[in-house]
Formats: C-alpha cells, sequence, structure tokens
C-alpha cells in the first residue's frame, strides 16, 4: 500500500470515527474539521512510522548536515574497507532495507525469509531524488538511479526520509568511487 493509500484510508477511519460518535462538530467549520482531521492523520502516520521501529535514516537538519560532513569525507571514501555511509528504509515499510556503502547500495526484501541486491557505485550512470506535495509534507521522497545494471538499469529507493540529505550521501559516494576506480561515461549526443 503506497503511502497516499494509507492517508485516505487512516483518514476515511477518522471521518468515520467521528461520524459515529457522539461528538457535537456542527459549530465547527469545515475547513477548520477538515485540517484538523488532516494534523490527526498526519500525526497518526508518523507514530505509526516510529512505532515499526526508528528508521536509521532519521535525523533533524542539523545531524544530517553532519552526517554529509562526516560521513562522507574523504577519509573514509578512500581507505581500503567497505564503509557504511547511510542505512535506512521506506517510510512505513518493515520488510525492505538501503544501505549505501563508498562500494554499492544494498537493497535487502524480506521478513522471513531475505533477498538482497546490490548495485555497485562505480556502475551507477544518473541519480535524482523527486518529491510529490504530499512527500514534502512528511519530509519523504525517492531516490531514482539509473545505472547500467543488466537486471534492472533502473532503480528506485522510495519513501525516503530527507531525500536530499541522501541523495547528497549517495552522489558524493559515487564520484568517489568513479575517482577510485577511475571509471568515466561518456554520454552520446
Amino acid at each position: 500500500m503506497s503511502i497516499n493509500e494509507t492517508h485516505a484510508k487512516i483518514k476515511a477511519g477518522v471521518w468515520q470515527t467521528i461520524a459515529q460518535s457522539e461528538i457535537d462538530v456542527s459549530g465547527i467549520q469545515k475547513e477548520t474539521l477538515n485540517e484538523l482531521v488532516d494534523l490527526i492523520v498526519d500525526a497518526a502516520m508518523e507514530e505509526i512510522d516510529v512505532q515499526m521501529d526508528t528508521p536509521m535514516a532519521a535525523f533533524d537538519e542539523e545531524e544530517a548536515s553532519d552526517v554529509i560532513k562526516t560521513a562522507v569525507s574523504n577519509d573514509i571514501l578512500e581507505d581500503d574497507k567497505e564503509d557504511i555511509l547511510w542505512q535506512g528504509r521506506p517510510f512505513l515499510s518493515m520488510v525492505e532495507t538501503y544501505t549505501v556503502t563508498d562500494e554499492r547500495i544494498r537493497i535487502t526484501n524480506g521478513f522471513f525469509g531475505k533477498s538482497t541486491e546490490n548495485i555497485e557505485l562505480v556502475r551507477i550512470q544518473d541519480v535524482d531524488y523527486r518529491q510529490t506535495f504530499s512527500d514534502r509534507m512528511i519530509q519523504v521522497g525517492d531516490i531514482v538511479i539509473k545505472s547500467q545494471n543488466a537486471s534492472r538499469p533502473h532503480i528506485t529507493l522510495r519513501n525516503i526520509k530527507n531525500p536530499e540529505q541522501v541523495y547528497e550521501i549517495l552522489r558524493r559516494a559515487i564520484l568517489s568511487a568513479r575517482k577510485r576506480h577511475g571509471f568515466s561515461y561518456r554520454e552520446e549526443m
């Protein structure tokens, strides 16, 4: 179920509960009541995400700046061991996790059984992030990756918390991996 579907389902449940309750809301303007319901739904979705296990990628803006400065520093990117730069999971997901290291992106799926897909950073051609208006309201977004991976050339890390910071970490790691391995891509015009 997508975030928008979950949001709509919870919102419908709140409206249904209000209708079934004995609380008189006739004195409240419809616009104010709609705003109140939206606030309740947003708070409920945030709490659900927290209760599912605080995502590893959840950090405030100040911590995000520190992560970009320290986790992707040249010291970490230029040593011989594989370092984890970022870990996270999609908003409201219990079965999918993402790990970005200085060598690859690892996508793990599954609750009881697990499957893992690895994308080497040197094989990535392009990376972007996108956010819809509703995504911006809850501070999530998608990171879109185009790679030379034959099995899956287009990969989307979906519903990532603070996608701009994760995008920057990934972009710097890709550039460093290309430099370290002497890879470059030529675009045909």
